[in-house]
């Protein structure tokens, strides 16, 4: 009879699933690679995972779980956007430090495509899309954020920043895009303030009040 494995080891193997398609993608990752990696035979896999897919989807809710439970603690006070932005770059800074397989796997999944893309979509970007929209919602109607702004836009904007951030910290091509740009890896101190400098202008400064130059240098 096979034994039942403790919650901790099926942390581990999720895990070890998340390291292996971060590397090789959902296709060309091998399931007996991870079996072999967590200690445990392929038939013990498929004893309580369907199938690859299945195996798959679950390594994303494990990692999914996380972050979401991340975002829910930095919004579950009532604050203003640039403060939840700044423990947001903190936070994400953390757990881009403590889990890069996590990232790396989100990169592989953003190059999927078709139906199957589309579903991974909603179900990674739902809660964070959602949530933003309607802190910056909130945020324009009590007059704390700009009004000449579309909140689902500018959600997305945001957003964008923040995965970008990740992974600049985790994948190596970004992250040599990084280096490139700042002539080395910046500290973290460093991105945030710079980071919450460039929110504090998109959000907080209207057309009306920045001076636009015409085709001569002369403000309209």
């Amino acid at each position: 009879m096979l034994k039942k494995l403790s919650p901790e080891k099926l942390e581990e193997i999720l895990e070890t699933g998340i390291e292996i398609f971060a590397e090789n993608g959902l296709h060309a990752a091998p399931m007996a690679s991870i079996a072999r990696q967590a200690g445990v035979s392929v038939g013990v896999l498929y004893k309580y995972y369907a199938n690859k897919e299945d195996f798959f989807r679950s390594c994303l809710r494990h990692s999914l779980d996380s972050l979401e439970g991340l975002l829910r603690e930095v919004t579950s006070k009532e604050d203003k956007l640039l403060n939840y932005s700044r423990q947001l770059i903190r936070a994400l800074q953390s757990f881009s430090a403590l889990h890069p397989s996590h990232i790396r796997m989100y990169h592989q999944i953003t190059v999927s495509s078709g139906e199957a893309a589309r579903l991974l979509a909603s179900e990674i970007e739902g809660l964070s899309s959602r949530l933003y929209t309607r802190l910056i919602s909130q945020g324009r109607e009590s007059g704390a954020l700009r009004r000449d702004m579309e909140p689902g836009l500018f959600a997305f904007f945001f957003d964008n920043l923040l995965m970008m951030l990740q992974f600049s910290y985790c994948c190596d091509y970004y992250k040599a895009r990084m280096e490139l740009y700042c002539g080395g890896m910046p500290e973290d101190s460093a991105v945030e303030e710079q980071l919450l400098r460039f929110l504090e202008s998109a959000f907080t400064f209207e057309r009306s009040l920045v001076p636009h130059g015409d085709s001569r240098g002369e403000n309209r």
